[in-house]
């Protein structure tokens, strides 16, 4: 579905495949069709790993023809997508029954709750999996089991996080819950709150020794087993896949044999790489904010822009602009970027981020400092585990949401802010050492999860053995 939640998906069932499982992957054929260079890469190196396509019924759902994708599903239709999604429990299930082996288990996304009916009819276990960090998931819990917002009528009223022994302070607009930001999704919402606490355990894209007690505290919240598995992306770092890293979730824009040779040419940790994944977006004015506020910083930078074709004139223009005057410094992509191979690049010094978590952690992995700029939900949360918990973030000083708001409201990063942000990033003071110094802590601890007797090694082995297939 979104980006976010689909490649880290992929690459746990090709971590699973790598300790003996046999997975199938089904998905859209928007989403197949991402995803499918990565599958067959590591198909010719013997896992058992397959992707199939199921088409969703656009006519029954009220969907336009190849609308199958949370990125190119309009904001409109967006209910009729997921109730098209639910209609493909039939036919997985039809597929699973008549092409062996028989599945022993579903591990499905929590924003699938309909594959409850999926995991009963076939008889076997379904675990949820979730591209997130156990401190975002026990922070909304508690929030909701404590109801925390009761009597709250300011959307922006602060709030502490109840049940934890350090004090998280956060709001309603900015940590509302799973589906619950938007009127009309609260049955949606209370949908996926059931399925998830019917599962039979979670898969988390996190390791245990970033975050022990919120590992622990929402296994104990949910009375339910965690494996932790993550950092996923580094199963293309421990293949030597370089090639799946170039085309991990998309085609990439610039090609990659390209930007490699432009990093080369740079300083050791002078560039700061700027993204807000698949789903946020600068609107136009923002944009330009954004981009004299890098242009000042001093330091080299790649920008990457989604859908650049669709601003304004005077937008486009600008960025044209910048571009000419930033020639040879830094890079504008239009498009989509291979984001893991230049984050693990040795030229990289700092990402300017959305705080999707799936960005959070690859930024982890890659041992790099952040600037948070955070959209909406999940986001904001994941941006105090980078600032308050991790200690390896800046933050631009967003405190309401800038998408799926309630009320039109304009927002706007001035561009001092995001200079002193990247400055604040990248200099040289004891602060921002000592900032990468733990961020490249962390990265030593993430890869050694992955290693053999590692953490996040240890729970991908516990679970293909725990739902092997009777001998």
């Amino acid at each position: 579905m979104a980006q976010g939640h689909l490649i880290p998906a992929v690459d746990t069932a090709l971590l699973l495949a790598t300790h003996g499982a046999v997975c199938t992957i089904a998905g859209t054929p928007a989403t197949a069709a991402r995803v499918r260079p990565t599958v067959d890469s590591a198909r010719l190196t013997g896992l058992q790993v397959q992707l199939v396509e199921f088409l969703l019924d656009y006519a029954e759902a009220g969907l336009p023809e190849g609308a199958d994708n949370m990125d190119n599903v309009p904001p409109e239709c967006m209910k009729n997508y997921f109730e098209a999604v639910a209609l493909l429990s039939g036919p997985i299930e039809r597929y699973l029954r008549a092409n062996g082996p028989y599945p022993t288990c579903v591990v499905s996304d929590f924003i699938h709750p309909w594959t409850t009916v999926l995991a009963a009819n076939l008889g076997v276990p379904r675990l949820s999996f979730f591209s997130m960090c156990a401190f975002c998931l026990l922070c909304q819990h508690n929030v909701e089991r404590f109801g925390a917002y009761d009597g709250v009528s300011d959307d922006n009223e602060p709030v502490v996080v109840p049940g934890l022994e350090k004090r998280f302070v956060v709001t309603r607009a900015t940590a509302p819950g799973f589906f619950r930001e938007s009127a009309g999704w609260e049955d949606f919402a209370d949908y996926i709150e059931r399925a998830r606490a019917e599962a039979d355990g979670v898969v988390m894209n996190t390791f245990e020794e970033m975050e022990p007690e919120y590992v622990a505290g929402y296994a104990a919240a949910r009375n339910m087993k965690v494996w932790t598995v993550g950092p996923v992306s580094l199963y293309h770092h421990r293949c030597g896949a370089g090639t799946t890293l170039a085309a991990r979730g998309n085609a990439a824009t610039i090609d990659a044999d390209e930007c490699l040779r432009w990093l080369d040419g740079k300083e050791p940790g002078s560039v700061v790489y700027v993204s807000f994944g698949s789903i946020a977006r600068a609107e136009g004015k923002q944009a330009v904010e954004l981009g004299l506020g890098l242009e000042a910083s001093g330091h080299p930078f790649i920008w990457v822009l989604r859908n650049a074709h669709n601003y304004d004139e005077a937008t486009r223009t600008f960025l044209d602009e910048l571009e000419a005057r930033v020639a040879g410094r830094s890079l504008l992509v239009r498009g989509w970027a291979p984001q893991v191979l230049i984050l693990s690049h040795t030229a990289v010094g700092g990402f300017v981020t959305h705080c999707g978590w799936n960005s959070t952690m690859e930024a982890v992995a890659a041992g790099l400092p952040v600037v948070t700029w955070p959209h909406f939900t999940d986001q904001f949360l994941n941006e105090k585990m980078a600032v308050e918990v991790l200690g390896i973030g800046v933050s631009v000083g967003v405190t309401e949401p800038l998408m799926y708001r309630a009320a039109e409201k304009e927002i706007v990063v001035g561009r001092s802010v995001v200079e002193d942000a990247v400055r604040n990033l990248m200099g040289g003071g004891e602060e921002a050492e000592e900032r990468r110094r733990r961020a490249r802590a962390l990265a030593v601890k993430a890869r050694a999860a992955m290693q053999e007797s590692g953490s996040s090694h240890r729970n991908l082995v516990d679970l293909v053995d725990r739902f092997k297939a009777a001998s």
